[in-house]
């Protein structure tokens, strides 16, 4: 999704997880820090099943949601890699259909936009 898939303004959810609790919440943290997103919550421990180099593997995770803006998302993006100690992070983008009015207010107002 890039910001030209629609209005800059429009709310979306990010989902990342990260290899543990102190990698999410120093990321979470800097991110909302630097206005890339208005909020992250920390949902804790996961578990991920996946395939990696033709091996089914299973690890602990701890799972994060940034709520940003799609005009935030290039640089959003780029620093979730940047901080990221896995080699390919899973950062995955939901629309945010029908946020609350002046709660995506508050989004769009946290991190650079105009309401």
């Amino acid at each position: 999704m890039s910001p030209t898939d629609f209005d800059g303004n429009r709310i979306v959810t990010v989902y990342c997880s990260f290899g543990d609790m102190e990698e999410a919440r120093s990321t979470a943290r800097k991110i909302v820090q630097e206005e890339l997103a208005a909020c992250a919550n920390v949902l804790g421990e996961t578990r991920a099943i996946y395939r990696w180099h033709g091996e089914l593997k299973e690890d602990g995770e701890v799972a994060v949601l940034f709520k940003t803006r799609v005009a935030a998302l290039p640089a959003l993006k780029t620093r979730i890699i940047a901080m990221h100690s896995y080699d390919l992070p899973g950062i995955t983008v939901w629309r945010a259909e029908d946020s609350e009015e002046a709660f995506a207010d508050w989004i769009i107002d946290q991190t650079g936009g105009q309401p």
